[in-house]
């Protein structure tokens, strides 16, 4: 198969799952339309230098994490707006299993603690493999979840039993 066609192959079948790991990393569907289209982007430009071909998912979701990890330091999409009102801290009022609420949760924790708990827990990967992904070494993958993890329960209402 030529160049294009096994490209096309590999975009068809893996485009919607690296939109949901852009998606739980920015938490906007455009955002993460973007983020992927740009990972594609380089990822065709060294298509042919690509030799792994079994760890294709693992570089296209690390240039995917980096893709959000550089925008997100450029401050491009920096979401805080200065108002004179004092914002109501507290959470909306539904079930701590809701996906929209872990959603909004998750959404508010900064980015490399998001990034990071998106690869461990959503996309399953080793501590050395987030780190790895991250550019970072094992012990600020382990603080940085850790962190992630505070912030996000910090966030989410209080389970109802």
């Amino acid at each position: 198969m030529d160049r294009d066609g096994e490209f096309a192959d590999y975009f068809a079948a893996r485009a919607d799952v690296m939109r949901g790991t852009a998606y739980l990393l920015c938490g906007d569907w455009h955002r993460a339309e973007d983020l992927v289209q740009t990972a594609f982007v380089k990822l065709y430009r060294v298509w042919n230098r690509v030799s792994r071909r079994d760890r294709l998912d693992a570089y296209t979701r690390q240039i995917v994490v980096r893709a959000f990890l550089d925008e997100t330091r450029r401050g491009f999409f920096h979401r805080e707006r200065v108002t004179s009102q004092v914002a109501d801290g507290s959470a909306p009022e539904y079930g701590p299993d809701d996906r929209v609420v872990l959603m909004a949760a998750l959404a508010r924790v900064p980015a490399r603690q998001r990034t990071a708990l998106v690869l461990r827990f959503w996309e399953d990967l080793s501590v050395e493999e987030t780190a790895a992904a991250m550019r970072c070494s094992v012990g600020t993958v382990k603080s940085q979840t850790s962190r992630g993890l505070s912030a996000l329960r910090a966030l989410l209402p209080a389970p109802t039993r």
